[in-house]
Parts: C-alpha cells; structure tokens; sequence
C-alpha cells in the first residue's frame, strides 16, 4: 500500500490549473519538463509491482479516454489510504472490496443522472471543454487558440454511425516542427507529408491537384531469381538500356493517361522515370509510409493502387493546393483544402523542441476529451464538483446500507473528496475552509458548486466554463476502484520461481529435498 500511495502522492501536486511541474531526468540525461500524469507516470522508473498497478491506472485511463489521469491516480491514493485506516480497525479487506464496489455503482449513477447531454453542433460547450482539458497545462495563453483547433479537427474525422458519432483519432496527424512560436501552429484540411518533391525540375506548386497514390515502384524491379544476360556486341548492350528505359517511360506514361499531376509513391522512383515525370509536369514523392498513404487516401478520396496497369482516372484524389514548404533545414510537402477531407493534419511549432513537446500533449488531451463528449454526448462541470456531488449522495446510500460496508462506503466518499481538497491545496486556498463551504452548498442543492481555484474561492463551476466529459470522471472512478481492489486483496508478495534457472539439485520429492530450499534457486 505504502508503494502504491508513494506513486499517487508524487502525481498529487500536479493536478488542476494551479499544479506544479515535474522535471523527469533520464539516464542519459535528457529532460523533460511537463504536469501531464499519464506522461510523468510512464516515464517514473517504477520497480515495486504494487506501485505498477498504480501506473497501469493511468495508462488505462489514457488510452481509454485520454484524461483525467491524475485525477484516477489521486483517487486510488486516497481509496488505499481510507483502506488502511479501516483495517487498523479490524474491517476485513474483502468487506472494504465489496463496499467500494457498491459505491462505484452508485457514484457512477448520480454522476449519469446529473451529467448535461450536448450536441456535436454545439461548438461553444466543445471549446469550453477543451478549454478546461488544458487548463492545468502549461500552454498559457494558447487555450483558445488550440481548442478551436482540436475541435474544428474532431468533428472533421467524425463519421455518423446508426444514431451515434464515431471520432478515431488516429486520422488527426500531429507534425512537430521547431521554430516560430506556438502561434504558428496550424491546422490543415489535408495531410501533411514529411518528404520533399524528388526532382527539382517538377513543380513545387501544384493547384487543382489530380492525385494518384501508388503502392507500386516506379523502377525496374530485379528479378528474384539469379538470371544471366549474355552480351556479345556493344549494340546489344546499348538496345538492353533502351528497352529499359522504354519500361520507364511506359510507367511515366500511364501516370499521365490517368490524368494525375501529383504522384505519392510507397515504394522508389528510378532517376530516369524522375526525369520523364519531371518533363510532364508531375510532381511526385516517393517511400512515402503506409499510415500516410492511407490518411491521404481518407483525405484525398483517392484509391491506392498497387498495380500500375490498373490506375484510371477514376482512382484519382483531388486536393486544391499541393505545395513544397520549407522549416528550418526541412522540406515538407502540404496536401491543403481537401474537399471533405476524412483525415487532418495539424502542425504544432515552437521556439524549443521541450515546449513543441509539451504542446503535443496538451493538444493531445484537448482532442480526447472533444472525441468523448462527440461519441457519449454527456458533459458535467469540473472543479471537483461532480466529486462532491457523489461523496454527499454515497454518505445518504452507506445509511441505508449498514454494517462494515457502510464504513467502506463513508470511506469512498471521503476518497471523492481528495479532488476538490487537491485541488484548494494546489492553489494555495484552505482545503478545509472550501471543503466546509462546498459540502454547504451541495446540501442546499447547488450541484455544480466547485473549487475556482484561479479566483480563489467556490463558484457555480458550470456558469464558470470549466466543463468535462462524463466518460472521463466515470473511468477515473472505475480506473482507481479495481486498482484499490487489487492491491487490497494482495497480502503476501512471493518470489515465484519464473526466472528458467538451474533447477535445485534432488528434484521434487527426491533425496535432498530439504536442503533443496536452503541452496536456493536463482
């Protein structure tokens, strides 16, 4: 336990708009500066398995919503330290495991009964959502600018499915470049490719582009068997470089029947063909990745084709704008004003690599929480609020319940306070004086009442703008609750004989048995 609240407590400190930063040193000494949990707790070199579980909480956490991951950590601290405490007192663990399964459930049912239903078209509430996702970052200043982002990007992957929204965030591609300032980050309806035009002779611009995507190379391929190819006169050898060249040309001149003027390439583009392309003004890339491709292929409306023989007019993409850009000593080629394009790219720059970094994981978070609340529809407001909310409707349910569990119950509910009171800490206020206030409030039945922790005092936290996705506070609680629940049911730690060594001499029942232990395995 003691290993697993050592974990919680050192994320603590970072949570909410007035957290503090972590600096994590590598052993090579690289440094990265952020407050992002999910990012502290996966780089923290972590040795205790009880304390592991603590770090898979906020992995799962990540990967299922994408935030909130401090939140879930702190929670399952403060679970484990309640726990604690009602085992002093006797209460059996598997008591303490069932009450904080009941309250789960009942928390999750008044957070659903309370949350707000919005729509995807509701643009205000989305901003103000990712507003409050990088809030506690430290891109200050930047919020507005990159909310409008994420949420102009969201809701263009988003595809309608039956009557629900589905948003993969694998078509929003994130392209960190450093230079300028993060003002000069930008969002792009299209697909940003980080490879230059091959042949300086081709157009660097290309409007009203016509786009073939190959998975073919553009080169005479070796054979894959050893072949031999007698030459006795030099004129055999010269009509040997020509019929290749021929061969070259011929590809050059499908790509042309088709219609395209900009080729993208998975495979290599031979000099020769290069150069015939380059003479029908066409542009082309070439060894262009395969999660590009198919972004491109979202984004474009073009079909890959892998056979050259089968590329017509009518597998073409289009895209308004095809342009060869420069930053720094990189050459980036933008695929811009795709009609409606089903994949997006945005550029984050920046004057170091450290705060490109950090902007990446703040757009990051802003782009989950919009996908959650365009898929569940469902927002509540933050600042601890629905927290509290939940602590108030679990001390009425543990009553009814009775018995040890109720004390696990009660426990919960105080565990469900710890975000509210980290967050008064964190900002400097008296975690006991707004606790006091706010349990005040929620009894007159003001359920948004909250922390504001950059005005210093208690507010409606829903009229304030701090809004969350219910799908976030509903995995926090889950998240945090079986990770409790594992680590309770632990008590004993054993080395088990997994590690494949020497097997102790006299084997299992034989001669030596006794002595077996005492010699040791590895």
């Amino acid at each position: 336990m003691m290993a697993a609240r050592a974990i919680a407590e050192a994320v603590r400190t970072t949570l909410g708009p007035k957290g503090m930063d972590k600096m994590l040193v590598d052993t090579l000494g690289d440094v990265t500066v952020t407050n992002d949990g999910a990012t502290i707790l996966g780089e923290i070199e972590v040795q205790h398995p009880a304390a592991k579980i603590m770090v898979e909480v906020s992995k799962t956490q990540d990967d299922e919503v994408g935030d909130g991951t401090t939140s879930s950590v702190v929670i399952a601290g403060e679970l484990l330290k309640k726990a604690e405490e009602l085992i002093d007192k006797n209460v059996h663990p598997t008591v303490i495991v069932q009450g904080y399964k009941k309250a789960t459930e009942k928390a999750i049912e008044v957070l659903s009964k309370n949350a707000i239903t919005i729509s995807i078209d509701d643009d205000k509430s989305l901003n103000k959502i990712a507003f409050t996702a990088m809030n506690s970052k430290a891109a200050s200043g930047i919020q507005n600018f990159f909310g409008d982002i994420a949420v102009k990007a969201v809701k263009a992957v988003a595809e309608k499915r039956g009557d629900k929204y589905l948003a993969d965030l694998d078509y929003i591609q994130i392209v960190k470049k450093q230079g300028g300032s993060t003002a000069d980050s930008q969002l792009v309806y299209g697909v940003i490719v980080d490879k230059e035009i091959v042949h300086p002779g081709m157009p660097k611009k290309i409007t009203d582009a016509k786009i073939a995507l190959l998975d073919a190379p553009l080169e005479i391929e070796k054979t894959e068997f050893d072949a031999e190819i007698r030459i006795s006169d030099p004129t055999q050898m010269k009509d040997f470089i020509d019929e290749e060249e021929k061969l070259l040309k011929d590809m050059v001149g499908k790509v042309k029947a088709s219609g395209a003027n900009v080729v993208f390439c998975q495979k290599g583009i031979d000099d020769i063909a290069q150069h015939f392309l380059a003479k029908e003004k066409i542009a082309a890339i070439r060894r262009v990745k395969k999660s590009d491709m198919e972004k491109l292929a979202r984004a474009t409306g073009a079909r890959i084709v892998t056979n050259l023989d089968d590329l017509t007019a009518a597998d073409l993409g289009t895209a308004k704008n095809i342009e060869e850009k420069k930053f720094g000593d990189d050459k980036m080629t933008f695929v811009e004003g795709c009609k409606l394009p089903k994949a997006v790219s945005v550029l984050i720059r920046g004057g170091l690599m450290r705060v490109v970094d950090e902007a990446e994981r703040t757009l990051h978070d802003a782009l989950c929480v919009v996908k959650d609340v365009i898929e569940d529809g469902r927002i509540v407001a933050g600042g601890g609020a629905p927290e509290l909310e939940a602590a108030k409707a679990l001390r009425e349910f543990a009553a009814s319940i009775g018995g040890r569990e109720q004390l696990a119950i009660e426990a919960f509910a105080d565990s469900l306070e710890a975000i509210p009171r980290t967050l008064a800490e964190n900002g400097g206020l008296d975690p006991i004086d707004i606790l006091v206030e706010l349990r005040a409030l929620h009894d007159k039945g003001e359920i948004w009442a909250g922390v504001n922790v950059l005005e210093g005092k208690t507010a409606n936290m829903m009229n304030a703008g701090v809004i969350e996705p219910l799908a976030v506070k509903i995995q926090a609680i889950k998240s945090a609750t079986e990770a409790t629940s594992m680590i309770l049911r632990i008590d004993d730690v054993i080395a088990s004989a997994k590690g494949g060594g020497p097997k102790a001499p006299g084997g299992a029942g034989g001669p030596g048995m006794g002595e077996s232990s005492a010699m040791g395995e590895d």
